[in-house]
């Protein structure tokens, strides 16, 4: 089959995240991330009920995605895995997929929470999440099942913090200060890095290795 596919996007995916490497892969790992879709106006009318929806499926162009490989390193284990059985994007078509939470709707704006894309992305569908249709259990996790919860969350979130705050900043300086005094301050310090949450949604926008280029949507 030699027919060429061809789709326009529908609007752009805005967010905090401006370097692959330093963006959450899914959107599990991205709580807190505050991002908007902007619709063109042309198809304002088809988001007419989207309010009703708590999240919906963001179906997107994955545009800085390297060159596409059938063989790669998922970024939360060392094991290589073929392409499919991943969210990678360097696939022979870079599509990303992502259910987002829907905060509100205003106008030609969806106004997302959750957003593990690139600032800019164009976006190609949106479609809603309905516990009716989706909602699948149980299921079987293939070799994601080897891989420990918190390693996932730790790699996942790739340090990401809303607002660009890093855990424990307020230690920072008294580690530098004493450190050398006392290391089991430092290792202190080093675990409440690791291990706390970030604690706020980020309050506003930007504007926009492994497996080549890791964009959002990749795992």
């Amino acid at each position: 089959m030699s027919e060429k596919v061809t789709y326009s996007p529908i609007g752009v995916i805005r967010s905090e995240h401006t370097k692959p490497e330093d963006t959450p892969i899914q959107p599990a790992y991205a709580k807190g991330c505050r991002g908007r879709a902007e619709v063109f106006p042309e198809y304002t009318d088809g988001l007419r009920d989207l309010e009703g929806f708590s999240h919906v499926y963001l179906i997107y162009h994955l545009h800085r995605a390297g060159p596409a490989r059938l063989i790669v390193t998922p970024f939360i284990q060392e094991t290589e895995r073929g392409v499919f059985a991943t969210r990678a994007p360097c696939r022979p078509n870079p599509i990303g997929l992502s259910i987002v939470e829907l905060v509100c709707l205003d106008g030609n704006v969806l106004h997302l929470n959750d957003v593990d894309m690139l600032d800019g992305t164009p976006l190609l569908d949106i479609k809603p999440y309905t516990a009716k249709f989706d909602r699948i259990e149980p299921t079987r996790n293939g070799w994601q099942d080897e891989v420990d919860d918190n390693t996932a969350k730790e790699r996942g979130r790739r340090g990401y913090c809303p607002n660009g705050e890093r855990p424990g900043a307020d230690l920072a300086e008294p580690i530098r200060f004493h450190g050398h005094l006392c290391p089991g301050l430092a290792r202190g310090y080093r675990g409440r890095v690791l291990c706390i949450p970030c604690a706020s949604p980020a309050a506003g926008l930007t504007g926009s290795r492994r497996s080549d280029v890791q964009d959002a949507g990749a795992a």
